[in-house]
């Protein structure tokens, strides 16, 4: 059993903090900005809250963070009353917060001169494979780091892979994400195509789901895009950041996306249809909306 503190108790964050408890047996302290979320979490888990990222890093053998972006993660380490600025000596930081590479590098760096890991360990399954404990980590660090955290992730987990240096895991994550949006447009087009072809849409993804064409998101998100559901996961907000840090890295690297860019664009117009908070496979109603138009 590890002392474990868990900063960020959002959709991912707070399932993910409970495996750490109820899975891994750890020691758990939380924090969150919302106090009250942090007090749900100890009477539903047990554990421990604390006021600031310091106050819950204290102590503590590992201490992971799931926030919003840079400047959120930047605030909760390295800024006022941080945890970085409560860390012991050989702690290991585990970001699962999905950032830039650079902010990872800069926080590796930071960790490193305190004598201090940091693993950028971002994921991937949405908030269902939070709330099942089987969500895919990508991370990027040293090894030995690595192989010490390892165990302690693998309770919300089903996959935990080391890509490489500080920064892999971000970098694999933007692959993850960019692969995405170019399937749910694919998606997309191909229910909207059968639709507007009168056949039987289910019929359809019953003959093609067992070829080429078959994936996760027309496994999983087929039937509430024919329904124009799109309450089921990850928000339109968070790809839209997700997909901006892939074509700032891109633009970086000399790499070209020109259908991410594309994508972006149209998860730009499901915003300006109120679409904020829709989920990913919301990219649909943009082509069922210009039909109406």
């Amino acid at each position: 059993m590890a002392k474990v503190a868990f900063i960020g108790l959002g959709v991912m964050g707070y399932p993910m903090a409970g495996y750490l408890k109820t899975k891994g047996g750890h020691d758990v302290t939380v924090y969150n900005r919302t106090t009250a979320k942090a007090e749900r979490w100890t009477a539903e888990f047990g554990g421990s809250f604390a006021r600031t990222p310091k106050e819950a890093a204290a102590g503590c053998d590992f201490v992971f963070a799931c926030v919003g972006n840079d400047e959120d993660l930047r605030s909760v380490t390295t800024g006022e009353n941080g945890a970085f600025h409560g860390l012991k000596e050989g702690a290991i930081f585990v970001d699962n917060t999905t950032a830039s590479a650079d902010v990872a590098r800069e926080l590796h760096s930071a960790a490193k001169k305190k004598g201090c890991g940091f693993i950028d360990a971002p994921v991937s399954g949405g908030q269902a494979g939070a709330e099942n404990g089987v969500l895919t980590v990508m991370c990027g660090g040293d090894a030995e780091d690595f192989e010490k955290a390892k165990p302690v992730i693998e309770c919300f987990a089903k996959f935990v892979g080391l890509m490489g240096d500080s920064g892999a895991g971000q970098l694999t994550k933007m692959v993850n994400q960019i692969c995405i949006a170019g399937l749910v447009q694919g998606l997309s087009e191909a229910i909207h195509f059968a639709k507007k072809a009168e056949l039987d849409v289910e019929k359809v993804i019953s003959a093609v789901r067992g070829g080429a064409a078959q994936s996760w998101q027309m496994e999983n998100r087929w039937e509430t895009m024919r329904d124009s559901k799109f309450e089921f996961g990850f928000a339109v907000d968070w790809m839209r950041k997700d997909l901006g840090i892939c074509l700032q890295t891109a633009n970086e690297t000399g790499a070209m996306l020109p259908v991410t860019a594309l994508v972006d664009q149209f998860y730009a117009e499901v915003q300006s249809m109120g679409g904020n908070r829709w989920d990913t496979s919301s990219l649909i109603a943009r082509l069922e909306n210009a039909e109406r138009k």
